[in-house]
């Protein structure tokens, strides 16, 4: 594995890659020791930087996804929610060919999204337009949906 970490906005984020697809986004970079270069790590940390400068609005990186088959499923879908807006984890569900009954498993399965940021769980909210269940916290969620002009209905 190979590690590198990316200074931004919401603090050190580690990116962490094979040498065919990255892996992982950590919000606790400093936890991440770098120990090499590679086309992977250089490319997702450009556009890291161009998403916070407002310059990227659509992430395109080779991944390397490791989880269950439904997991990869819901994270993959996460890319398909346009920058600056939100859907629920129930229409996220549904989008996925599942009953919005499966909005619980959705919201397990994003909880454990590997690469925040890249696959956009942000952008997924509650069905009333709460924000709940980030990885990072609700304050960076808020962040994130800010930082792309997201209408957030209890801003």
């Amino acid at each position: 594995m190979l590690g590198t970490v990316v200074d931004s906005p919401i603090g050190p984020l580690g990116l962490i890659a094979s040498d065919t697809g990255l892996r992982a986004v950590s919000f606790h970079g400093r936890r991440i020791r770098p120990d090499g270069r590679s086309p992977v790590l250089a490319e997702a940390a450009r556009q890291i930087d161009a998403y916070f400068a407002g310059d990227l609005v659509t992430f395109d990186l080779p991944l390397e996804l490791q989880g269950t088959e439904f997991q990869r499923r819901c994270w993959l879908a996460l890319a398909t929610i346009p920058y600056g807006q939100t859907v629920s984890y129930g229409e996220q569900a549904r989008r996925l060919g599942l009953g919005s009954d499966a909005a619980r498993a959705v919201g397990a399965a994003n909880g454990r999204n590997p690469l925040p940021i890249v696959l956009p769980c942000h952008r997924v909210i509650g069905a009333n337009g709460s924000l709940t269940g980030f990885g990072g916290g609700i304050d960076l969620k808020r962040f994130l949906l800010e930082h792309e002009g997201a209408f957030l209905p209890f801003g």
